[in-house]
């Protein structure tokens, strides 16, 4: 039950979802934490931190497009903000906001994980928020052979130069390769039908890696199965970051089984 003590923690997006809310609550529930979790828009972003401060709210999870707004916002970032200049998740201990990127470590975390190879060519499709997680990831992974492919003309060359990778505009023909998507085709509403990649290229693939969370199986995913090519999905990446926040927030360490209920009931409709 809700009551004086009892902490809160929150979210902050242009478009907020139940993923989050669902995830958190339900393992405060199971676990017997005195905590709630709310998600929140807003149209004054450096009121809302100030709230977070003033009111001492003990975690913020920060979606689009809010993630590099916030840095100035903050007292401190971690490696993980500082890796790819944008922020996720932050952290309230008495009044000082510590910030993170916990998709930057969980992109990392799934790369070691399903021991894609260091040596193997990456073609990233997209080029918006989260890529920059992405890619930074690759490059710290090791990875050296990396390419953009992105429509826009600025957004695409400018994160791969970030990061020392190349550009392309078009679709390069298809080679044994890590496929990457990073962009909103394949997610839940009027994207949902579209294939990220010809089928021809996941035919070639070595490893299919959507970061499409919703839903879990995107055509990507299911055409790289069919393909029986080795897939990383986005609730893979979803649930890692949303177990690190839960870590970061609490203190309390949680079991794989229980990130994956809490995985599963999020995605309750």
């Amino acid at each position: 039950m809700l009551n004086k003590d009892t902490t809160l923690c929150i979210s902050l997006a242009g478009r907020p979802s139940n993923i989050g809310t669902r995830f958190h609550n339900y393992l405060y529930e199971e676990l017997g934490l005195n905590l709630v979790y709310k998600a929140f828009t807003t149209t004054d972003i450096e009121a809302a931190i100030g709230g977070v401060r003033a009111l001492g709210i003990r975690g913020c999870s920060v979606s689009m497009p809010f993630k590099e707004a916030v840095i100035p916002l903050v007292d401190e970032l971690t490696a993980s903000a500082k890796a790819i200049d944008s922020v996720n998740t932050i952290v309230n201990t008495d009044g000082l906001l510590t910030a993170y990127n916990t998709d930057y470590e969980a992109v990392s975390e799934l790369i070691g994980r399903h021991r894609l190879d260091q040596a193997a060519p990456v073609l990233l499709r997209g080029s918006g928020g989260m890529a920059k997680a992405v890619v930074a990831a690759f490059r710290d992974a090791g990875f050296a052979d990396l390419t953009v492919l992105a429509r826009n003309p600025t957004a695409g060359p400018a994160l791969a130069d970030k990061y020392g990778y190349r550009w392309v505009a078009q679709e390069p023909p298809p080679a044994d390769q890590i496929l990457v998507n990073v962009t909103p085709l394949g997610m839940t509403g009027p994207d949902a039908d579209a294939l990220a990649f010809p089928p021809a290229h996941i035919e070639a693939a070595r490893a299919v890696f959507d970061v499409v969370a919703s839903p879990a199986e995107t055509p990507l995913i299911r055409a790289a199965g069919q393909a029986e090519r080795p897939v990383i999905t986005g609730a893979e990446v979803i649930a890692l970051q949303a177990a690190r926040q839960f870590e970061l927030y609490t203190g309390v360490a949680i079991t794989p089984d229980q990130v994956t209920r809490a995985s599963a009931f999020s995605r309750q409709s």
